[in-house]
């Protein structure tokens, strides 16, 4: 069982920043590959970003691509997403998610374990 917990949304105007961190507790953090994921409001969930167990392989979306980075940090059992330069269509529910698969993932369906997610809201 992996537990995972969101936190370091919030309010932002267009053009800002944000940290956002994922805490982990259970089972060897460093064994999972790592993903983030939105929600917006009335829109299905999507995919923002995945790291591998190792953090050498990263993937993003091209919405956030040049824009946000993904890191871990497998000491603290901990993934980050910095947002920069964020836009107010990156409003949405932030989640961090958890798979057992070696590489990395766009997949939900291959995310074991999810957060309960942050909110990220970007005023224009």
């Amino acid at each position: 069982q992996v537990q995972l917990v969101e936190s370091g949304g919030g309010l932002v105007q267009a053009g800002g920043s944000l940290r956002l961190s994922c805490a982990t507790s259970g089972r060897s953090f460093s064994s999972w590959s790592m993903g983030w994921f939105r929600q917006a409001p009335g829109k299905e969930r999507e995919f923002v970003s995945t790291i591998s167990w190792s953090g050498d392989t990263t993937d993003y979306a091209d919405s956030v691509k040049g824009r946000f980075i993904i890191s871990r940090d497998n000491s603290k059992d901990m993934v980050f997403l910095e947002m920069n330069n964020l836009k107010p269509e990156d409003t949405a529910i932030y989640y961090c998610a958890a798979t057992p698969i070696s590489g990395t993932s766009e997949r939900m369906e291959e995310y074991r374990y999810w957060g309960r997610g942050t909110q990220v809201t970007i005023s224009s």
